[in-house]
């Protein structure tokens, strides 16, 4: 989904090496807001229609007229185009918008504690905050520090609707591994690695205490079912994986009058260890 950004040139990227962003006067900002909420309004419009394609087009535009450092109101849309996509059953891209709402809640306020400070805690009493800009710009920097509890309970909300958002496309996708989302570490099987993940995004869900009620018994549903889920998922992809080795092997083996079936491999109750078995017989 590309984004025209002519109209957001005072920020190229989020990166913490790029110099601070300018922003636009106040005056250019509700502008452009203006015409991004009503853009937004229309997108609704054709999400009720049923008409989630053309919903998209329009939270496309309504965030080509954002200004890319307002990051509730891009969360908000990235949010809404994840459910469009469900609807279209384009459970990677659903996936993919979800997160994007995401990281830039997590851009507006941290869930993730930075080294030696705990989540949401930066610019708290006694915390020293530096502040870049001048006159006007101190003052916005220093209003946006403290978001109003309005806005707390906004981003929370809005976090919650991303994250079942994401699940949903997680548990929608084939395949075990895309179930899972296996993340990268150390020490644990492949296996263990993506239950962990993909449980993930369900269990900071059960956390959430204002968490729709219709919500929490899809979630707690999902939960119980996750385990068997991965399960059935990765036994057949197993199965698939070891028909095309033994399709390999009968390749090689043919030539010499051989096949994999005459080896097998018996399991040493003693050890637990596994034998190959020649079976001559075959």
């Amino acid at each position: 989904m590309a984004e025209d950004t002519s109209k957001k040139s005072p920020k190229e990227d989020f990166s913490s090496d790029t110099p601070k962003a300018e922003r636009f006067s106040p005056e250019e900002e509700a502008s452009l807001l203006e015409e991004s909420n009503a853009q937004k309004a229309d997108a609704n419009k054709l999400f009720t229609s049923s008409r989630y394609s053309e919903a998209i087009g329009e939270y496309d535009k309504a965030l080509s007229s954002c200004p890319n450092y307002l990051e509730y109101e891009i969360a908000v849309l990235k949010s809404n185009i994840s459910a469009c996509y469900l609807k279209l059953e384009d459970w990677k891209a659903a996936v993919e918008s979800a997160t994007a709402s995401l990281d830039a809640l997590e851009r507006l306020q941290p869930t993730k504690a930075k080294k030696g400070t705990e989540p949401d805690d930066e610019g708290k009493d006694g915390t020293v905050v530096e502040i870049e800009g001048d006159g006007e710009d101190a003052v916005r920097e220093l209003a946006e520090l403290k978001l109003s509890d309005a806005r707390k309970v906004d981003i929370k909300r809005i976090r919650a609707k991303a994250l079942m958002r994401r699940a949903k496309g997680k548990m929608e996708q084939d395949g075990w591994g895309n179930l899972a989302g296996a993340e990268e570490g150390e020490n644990e099987s492949l296996y263990w690695k993506s239950c962990r993940s993909l449980c993930i995004d369900y269990k900071e869900l059960s956390k959430m205490p204002d968490l729709p009620v219709q919500d929490q018994k899809i979630v707690k549903a999902a939960l119980a079912t996750l385990p068997s889920r991965v399960n059935t998922a990765k036994d057949k992809e197993m199965g698939e994986m070891m028909g095309k080795l033994k399709e390999l092997g009968n390749g090689i083996l043919k030539p010499f009058g051989l096949s994999t079936d005459m080896f097998k491999m018996n399991k040493d109750p003693s050890t637990g260890g596994y034998n190959m078995a020649f079976d001559q017989g075959r």
